[in-house]
């Protein structure tokens, strides 16, 4: 593992560059591929996933992403239990503020009296004193962000979340965010197929911030382009997505989410493929 696999979020939880995100671990497996699946109940292969988030350690993965919103909370005990072993040795982020009335439903909520609930109701459910980085899961209109950011300062001042993260924002809402309290991380879409979020990236990368991709490997019509030049340099097309992040900038954090124990090594043998300035503008 070299300096380069790594990135200190905050500048204390050093996490190798490819985590996992623990959406898709929900329901029956047929359930969970695309943007709409429901994340609605507890993977009905409980065995099977706590065996591939412990297969997901053994092969160096430390960071962990979950949120309040999947299965109404049961993701993040699915986590506590299957990574109670490796307690010391992992990071486990989640999220909070967005409600789930029904499983077609994902509906933003800030209210500040909320949030802390949702973190209580968090510590419990990950079994832990302390959340290693608690994120807003979407910026709610409704209530001022220093309220919302003002919210979790006061879950930080406490002790209760170590760190402060941001999901889905401009760049303008960070700095605005930051006023009230320092942000360690932001959890935006992005990959190849969907760079809207190039200058968040770029601004996160110049002031030392985590930029962790959800939905990572998704390629859209590069695909072709991709599997030749994946076939060149003997890896797969989701390898090279992933890869093209890692090369992208230095704080990025991908965290690529899969019930398939073959493509969870698959993805983390990514963080070992390195590409040349050329590769990586040849990819697109």
């Amino acid at each position: 593992m070299t300096d380069t696999d790594v990135f200190h979020i905050g500048g204390d939880l050093p996490v190798r560059r490819i985590g996992y995100g623990a959406m898709r671990l929900s329901g029956a497996p047929g359930e969970r591929s695309g943007m709409t699946a429901p994340v609605w109940r507890a993977p009905s292969d409980r065995a099977e996933s706590i065996a591939l988030l412990r297969g997901a350690v053994e092969r160096g993965v430390n960071f962990f992403d979950t949120a309040d919103a999947y299965s109404l909370g049961e993701s993040e005990e699915l986590l506590a239990e299957a990574l109670r072993p490796y307690r010391d040795e992992v990071v486990i982020a989640t999220k909070a503020g967005v409600l789930r009335p029904s499983p077609g439903e994902w509906i933003t909520h800030g209210h500040p009296a909320y949030l802390r609930q949702q973190a209580e109701l968090s510590l419990r459910r990950l079994g832990t004193d302390r959340i290693d980085l608690f994120q807003l899961h979407r910026v709610d209109p409704e209530y001022p962000l220093a309220d919302q950011i003002g919210a979790l300062k006061r879950l930080r001042d406490e002790g209760k979340i170590r760190h402060i993260g941001l999901s889905e924002v401009t760049v303008a809402e960070l700095a605005e965010a930051e006023r009230t309290a320092p942000i360690v991380s932001v959890q935006n879409l992005y990959n190849l197929s969907d760079r809207v979020h190039d200058p968040v990236v770029d601004h996160t990368a110049a002031h030392g911030i985590a930029f962790i991709p959800y939905f990572p490997v998704t390629t859209g019509d590069l695909t072709p382009h991709l599997t030749a030049l994946a076939a060149e340099l003997g890896a797969t097309p989701s390898q090279l997505a992933l890869a093209w992040l890692l090369h992208r900038a230095p704080n990025t954090v991908p965290i690529p989410g899969t019930s398939s124990p073959a493509h969870l090594a698959e993805n983390a043998a990514a963080l070992r493929l390195s590409l040349t300035e050329d590769q990586f503008k040849r990819i697109g």
